[in-house]
């Protein structure tokens, strides 16, 4: 189905926007370093196939969005999203968050609930764990101090970090895995500018006061986010639904798209 491409200026910032599909409208927010194209792979035609309008676009600080390279706040990111959501959904929608982007849903969650009528957030966290804060900084100081890591290596780095085990075994997988990541490796002052994100105040008593109807996805073997900091997140919403997907690392709605889009089906049924 074809996609009408846009930049919607938000907030002193252009984004980059894809509208796609019939239906009841589904926002997306891709996660560090990510695009909206995230999404075009498994999610985006599933949901279209289950008759959902989609609505994909690329945050700040990752071209072709404006990098914003002075810097911005998750409130930026919020804001950003709830005007596209004013603009280009027309009105009140389901959104879809992960990683980072789960994060921003988070915060358009508490602060607007009046956009957001279901939330799921993949991947996610209310806080940040001395492991994550460690991993964060370090990433950060990489970054600054100039070294370029060698691709295949910036590659084989990323797919331990955010892969499953029980993908890494399979030689095949590995094979179409690491040369994806040297051509989707992003850097950037706008990315630098979003790692700074990773550091999240402790915002669980926070979200005790998110109404909307949620659902908190983990992946078992995520060693970005493990699973009990996503439980964090759902125990602390009232009335949040937790899942935990297994055999799947940071990037588990692609490892095993057809689980996570059964579990997005079935929520978005409830409504």
């Amino acid at each position: 189905m074809r996609a009408t491409s846009r930049m919607i200026q938000v907030n002193g910032a252009r984004i980059a926007c894809s509208d796609s599909g019939c239906g009841d409208p589904v926002l997306m927010i891709a996660g560090t370093g990510s695009t909206g194209r995230v999404w075009d792979a498994y999610q985006v035609p599933d949901l279209h196939a289950a008759g959902f309008r989609t609505i994909t676009f690329t945050n700040r600080g990752v071209p072709p969005s404006d990098e914003c390279e002075r810097g911005f706040t998750l409130a930026d990111l919020a804001a950003d999203t709830a005007a596209l959501i004013e603009q280009v959904a027309g009105g009140p929608c389901r959104v879809v968050g992960t990683s980072l982007g789960a994060q921003v849903a988070q915060e358009v969650a508490l602060a607007r609930p009046d956009l957001v009528t279901q939330a799921v957030f993949m991947a996610t966290r209310g806080r940040t764990d001395a492991m994550r804060a460690a991993a964060t900084r370090a990433a950060a100081a990489l970054y600054d101090s100039g070294v370029e890591l060698p691709p295949a290596y910036a590659a084989a780095v990323r797919a331990l970090q955010n892969l499953s085990p029980h993908t890494l075994r399979d030689r095949h997988q590995v094979e179409d895995w690491l040369p994806l990541f040297e051509y989707a490796e992003r850097d950037g002052p706008g990315v630098r500018a979003q790692l700074e994100l990773g550091l999240l105040p402790d915002r669980l008593a926070d979200y005790r006061d998110i109404t909307v109807p949620c659902l908190v996805i983990a992946f078992e073997d995520d060693v970005v986010t493990p699973p009990y900091l996503g439980r964090e997140v759902a125990d602390a919403i009232p009335g949040a639904r937790f899942e935990t997907v297994p055999r799947c690392g940071h990037y588990g709605y692609l490892e095993d798209a057809s689980a996570v889009n059964k579990i997005l089906r079935d929520f978005f049924r409830t409504s």
